[in-house]
């Protein structure tokens, strides 16, 4: 179960980074007694770093959902498999039945129709 919420766990988490980074940036622009250019330049460096950041993290996501989804696949192949198997062994034995009433039946059926190789 808790394979499902790592998912939106990452998420949860990348968005409250963004956020607080930009939070942090803000307060950093008003608390900051610097020059105007100076602080361009802090938000242009720090820019980039979020930008490195959420690319890493992003591409940390998508390889984990990667790894989910061929996960998903190899389990739903392997139910499919056991739930094929499963349904040929009810059939098997479905046909196998048939089988042992038809032949239990068929000379009572031949009987009644007067058929002469019933007899036989």
């Amino acid at each position: 179960m808790s394979d499902n919420n790592s998912g939106g766990d990452i998420g949860a988490f990348l968005a409250g980074f963004v956020i607080g980074g930009l939070v942090g940036a803000a307060a950093a622009l008003i608390l900051a007694p610097q020059s105007g250019e100076e602080t361009r330049h802090q938000i242009v460096d720090r820019g980039r770093e979020l930008r490195q950041v959420s690319s890493e993290r992003l591409h940390d996501v998508r390889h984990k959902t990667e790894e989910y989804l061929h996960d998903a696949q190899d389990r739903m192949k392997d139910v499919t498999t056991h739930a094929q198997e499963r349904a040929r062994i009810v059939l098997d034995q479905g046909k196998e039945k048939v089988t042992q009433v038809v032949s239990q039946l068929r000379p009572d059926i031949h009987e009644e129709e007067g058929d002469p190789s019933a007899a036989a």
